[in-house]
Formats: structure tokens, sequence, C-alpha cells
């Protein structure tokens, strides 16, 4: 994956690229956006938990392509509230830790989802040989 930082826009202001060219060739995974539950239907109460949970379900779909986060090229995420943002920053921060080139990523607050106590939800498109 390359990064794509013109010279002539400003910084990205958090850990993600303005744009990330994929290698001609790649296979191309496209998730559903994913929500914080887990397996058995529980959901954690705050923003972190939730969109932690979000990057776990996602690291389960991209595993059965035989993919990992390192293949993200894109994240899009929605918050139901400007105060959830910062939980779902560190949660998406820890999820690329160990990533060399950071996908490009876009945040949106909602007004909510399909239940109230939906806080956060996680979409991404991954490409890898």
């Amino acid at each position: 994956m390359r990064p794509l930082a013109p010279e002539t826009i400003a910084a990205p202001f958090a850990r993600y690229s303005h744009g990330v060219e994929a290698p001609a060739g790649t296979r191309l995974v496209v998730t559903s956006g994913q929500l914080g539950l887990r397996a058995d239907g529980t959901l954690a109460e705050d923003a972190r938990g939730q969109a932690d949970q979000c990057f776990a379900n996602i690291t389960a779909i991209l595993a059965e392509a035989g993919m990992a986060p390192g293949d993200v090229i894109r994240i899009n995420a929605f918050v139901t509230d400007r105060a959830y943002m910062q939980g779902y920053m560190a949660a998406r921060d820890a999820w690329l830790a160990d990533v060399a080139v950071p996908p490009a990523s876009t945040l949106v607050i909602v007004s909510g989802f399909t239940r109230p106590e939906f806080k956060v939800e996680v979409e991404v498109t991954a490409a890898a040989a």
C-alpha cells in the first residue's frame, strides 16, 4: 500500500492517510457497517467498548478472507455524539498500532442507528494480493 500525502494540502490531524493506493491486481474486501455487538448479542455500554468490538468483528471478517488490519485501505466510522469521538479514535488507533501505512479514514456524527443503545458503527475496505 502507498500512502497519498500531497504537500499542497494540510497533513492529517490524526492517525490516518489522506489517501491510500492499492497495487494493481489486489483482491478487495468491503465490510458492512459493524456494530459493537458481541457474538452472544451483548453490547458494551460505552463508545470505546463498542468501537473495540466493531474492530474485533472486522478483524474476524478480514481473517476469513486471509487479511488483517494492515490490509485496510479505508475506514468509514459513525458515532451518534461528538462525545464518542475520543473513545472511537482510541479504539481505532489501538487497532492500527502495528500498521505501517494508516488507511484513509472518515468519521461522521449521525443522529442514530437502528437501536438507541448503539453508539458506534465502523465499516472498512481492504485490499491484498
